[in-house]
């Protein structure tokens, strides 16, 4: 047997009990990703930025909300559109605001939903 032969020989014969440890391996790699994307915790990098983006646009409606608040003060037509918010559906009352100029930031053309609703729940607090 020549010399290359018998290191060939070392590489190829493993341990018996190799095969289920690599099983194992691997069982537990999917065991723990299981256990960790469903109740660890963990997110892709994805989800992370959509949570981030989501938590973001909140945080902008929560600060403007003041201002839609106070722009429902000032209005001259607030008692009408208090009125329409009182006799409109949960779904259509976002959209009353935002018809009436309260939900929309300064230096924005198009009015901010999140807002709408956030300034809502300011309203239905303050009554």
């Amino acid at each position: 047997m020549c010399f290359s032969q018998h290191r060939l020989d070392i590489f190829v014969k493993l341990p018996e009990w190799t095969g289920p440890a690599i099983w194992g391996a691997i069982a537990g790699a999917i065991a723990l990703a299981l256990l960790g994307f469903n109740w660890g915790g963990w997110v892709t990098s994805s989800k992370a930025i959509e949570m981030s983006q989501k938590a973001s646009r909140s945080s902008v409606a929560e600060a403007l909300t003041p201002y839609c608040v106070l722009a429902s003060e000032t209005d001259p037509l607030s008692a009408d559109i208090m009125a329409n918010l009182d006799k409109s559906t949960v779904y259509s009352r976002p959209g009353i605001l935002e018809k009436a100029g309260w939900a929309t930031p300064l230096g924005t053309e198009k009015p901010n939903n999140a807002l709408a609703r956030t300034c809502l729940l300011a309203l239905d607090n303050k009554t």
